[in-house]
């Protein structure tokens, strides 16, 4: 396994690390070049643990030998001091380590769908945090699988995948053109559809899963289209007291992941 020092954050053996904080840029080179980034020892492990393929590291002398035994012997592992690091990426990597991935091939909508008993549809989410917690959530409460829209935030973007604490790896995802197409989708499978609603007149608390179930979620602020409402066979309402009139999504992900499953 090669070990090489670096010490010149334009040395372009170290160029997919670069400009880590220009959300724009990253997005387009990642997709073009086929890669994602992962960020810290938990997510590169879990990442590993899943089968991803591993092109690069970059990390703090401290880390690799922790890393350096999980780690395939022929990926070149490119080490630098924080404040080298600091320079390539752009940010303080607080966490002391990063990893390129190989994109795996994209899975279609009706394969994750298909024999799962629970599933969400995320429509056109804008902030990559909160997609990554909904993942986190979503594995952690044993949801089966997750649709996204074309439009929503990218699940294998860095902020994504170290949200989610590497989750995005442990649940079968695909994306759809939006949320109309993944209710139509999931439909052909059997599968109801529900949406939450703060409007609705029945109750999350009063509802109970008797038929495989996609959960919708809508983006931040607007919620759902009118057309995903449409299309979506059941709207329930999280109660909610004190004046409070909504949860945030990644916060009512959680709830209607833990009613899917219960």
């Amino acid at each position: 396994m090669p070990v090489v020092p670096v010490s010149d954050a334009a040395d372009p053996r170290v160029a997919h690390y670069t400009a880590l904080t220009d959300m724009d840029l990253r997005k387009a080179t990642e997709l073009a070049e086929g890669v994602f980034m992962g960020e810290g020892e938990k997510v590169i492990r879990r990442a590993l643990d899943a089968g991803m393929q591993i092109l690069s590291a970059l990390m703090e002398p401290k880390w690799l030998p922790a890393l350096q035994p999980a780690l395939p012997t022929d990926v070149p592992i490119y080490l630098a001091p924080p404040e080298t690091l600091r320079d390539i990426t752009g940010y303080r990597v607080h966490r002391g380590a990063l990893a390129v991935f190989r994109r795996p091939t994209p899975r279609r909508p009706q394969d994750v769908l298909t024999d799962a008993q629970t599933a969400l549809l995320l429509e056109d989410l804008v902030d990559h945090a909160n997609v990554g917690s909904i993942f986190r959530s979503a594995a952690g409460l044993g949801v089966a699988a997750v649709l996204v829209t074309a439009r929503c935030a990218d699940p294998w973007y860095r902020r994504s995948v170290k949200t989610s604490m590497g989750a995005v790896f442990a649940v079968p995802w695909a994306t759809v053109p939006d949320a109309v197409h993944g209710v139509a989708v999931a439909r052909a499978l059997g599968m109801r559809t529900i949406a939450l609603d703060p409007s609705a007149d029945t109750s999350l608390r009063d509802w109970r899963r008797n038929a495989p179930t996609v959960l919708l979620l809508g983006s931040e602020g607007p919620g759902l289209t009118e057309a995903a409402r449409a299309a979506t066979d059941e709207l329930l309402a999280i109660p909610m007291h004190n004046g409070v009139d909504s949860l945030n999504v990644a916060m009512a992900a959680t709830v209607g992941c833990y009613a899917l499953t219960s």
